[in-house]
């Protein structure tokens, strides 16, 4: 059987803008979500640019992480890009009293993205569109250099034994979700677009990112219960994961939102790395789009180095009754990786396209990408090509005899 035919945008959508100080640097990952009353899309792109002024210890500048907001009227082909302000920004706070936030209900908690907001991905839930992001409690400084999370921590997280504990002192990811008003949101309203809900993952266990649920509740353990697929770094520290070190995609079901950071939820590895270009990790992509019959379509990234970089595919899950979805499909070929000029390294080592946005409109898929972590593409295939090609193909990677 033929790869199905992806189309490529021949140039990036968006890119950094100059004199842009939020997003002058990088402008990658972005998800889309389709206008429920026209056809217009809307993205949430992850921009950076250095922030002097938050300077903390003299090292580096920081560079924070902000979400900007764009539209398209041409199934992704354009884009209209509102520069003149983030759509969400971090707060950048320093001072351990100022490192909260007011949650969805009215509670202080913990405010996880004080520093940084990475990565969106937008989805339903139980018929509510919500917002999942890779968070940091403090701003990096420039990251593509080597390893910058901890130059601007203040000194009072610089102990692991801090409130926060390794969430502050290490700086690494938490995932966090919000609730996204999209009405408000195309009215520029932004800063009544966005409610904060609670963390999903927990920096004290591991680093954890691409993070986003199935669209409804499934049958687990004799319980309605929300699915969550997420990527921790060091999956050996669930039980689920012992023995595994290298970041897998993992399922985690739960009862509320709340109990996904916490031990009232369970855990399921789904895949680990299997092929030469999932060497070093393997994490969900978008959030799962429904086949029928109980089936997802679920887009994946691999990640090897220096051959292959972050290269894209796709997994077939299938609802079980009263437990998890299982893997029935599993993709072994990269289909989606950097070819063009622009989608290759510049300021990182590595090769990159990664998906962070998929939507069907008219039998196609949607699907907008980081390419070099630094620009923003689009691609275009046929849904149920994508979803034949991978059907031929057993849940190890095997191809079916016919």
């Amino acid at each position: 059987m033929n790869k199905p035919i992806i189309r490529y945008s021949d140039r990036p959508v968006l890119e950094p803008k100059e004199g842009c100080m939020w997003a002058d640097t990088m402008v990658l990952n972005p998800a889309i979500v389709k206008d429920p009353d026209s056809d217009t899309l809307h993205m949430l792109f992850r921009a950076t640019g250095p922030w002097p002024q938050k300077n903390l210890k003299g090292k580096s500048d920081p560079y924070p992480i902000f979400l900007g907001y764009a539209k398209s009227d041409d199934k992704g082909e354009t884009w209209q890009p509102d520069f003149s302000r983030p759509a969400l920004a971090p707060a950048l706070e320093y001072e351990l009293d100022k490192m909260y936030i007011e949650n969805i209900n009215g509670e202080m908690v913990v405010n996880h993205a004080n520093g940084c907001i990475e990565d969106p991905r937008i989805f339903y839930l139980e018929g509510e569109l919500y917002l999942t992001t890779a968070c940091r409690m403090f701003p990096p400084g420039p990251y593509w250099e080597g390893d910058k999370r901890r130059d601007n921590l203040p000194d009072w997280a610089m102990n692991p034994d801090n409130p926060f504990g390794t969430t502050a002192y290490c700086n690494d990811t938490t995932t966090v979700l919000f609730k996204l008003d999209l009405e408000k949101l195309k009215k520029g309203e932004y800063e009544k677009a966005f409610s904060y809900v609670c963390n999903l993952t927990d920096g004290n266990i591991t680093d954890n990112r691409d993070v986003f649920f199935f669209p409804r509740k499934m049958k687990i353990d004799g319980k309605m219960q929300y699915v969550m697929l997420h990527r921790p770094d060091n999956p050996d520290r669930f039980d689920a994961g012992k023995g595994v070190y290298k970041p897998s995609i993992f399922l985690a079901a739960a009862q509320h939102l709340e109990d996904f950071a916490t031990g009232n939820c369970i855990h399921r590895l789904l895949a680990k790395g299997e092929f030469d270009w999932e060497e070093e990790r393997v994490g969900a992509s978008f959030p799962p789009i429904e086949i029928g019959e109980g089936k997802w379509l679920v887009s994946y990234h691999g990640k090897q180095l220096p051959d292959y970089g972050y290269t894209q595919s796709f997994m077939i899950v299938e609802e079980q009754e009263n437990d998890f979805p299982k893997i029935i499909h599993r993709c072994p070929k990269r289909l989606m990786y950097a070819k063009q000029d622009w989608e290759l390294p510049d300021k990182f080592a590595c090769p990159c396209i990664f998906t962070t946005g998929g939507i069907v409109m008219d039998e196609e898929l949607i699907m907008s990408y980081g390419a070099a972590d630094q620009k923003v593409g689009m691609a275009w295939a046929n849904f149920d090509e994508i979803v034949d090609y991978v059907s031929a193909f057993d849940e190890n990677g095997n191809q079916k005899i016919v």
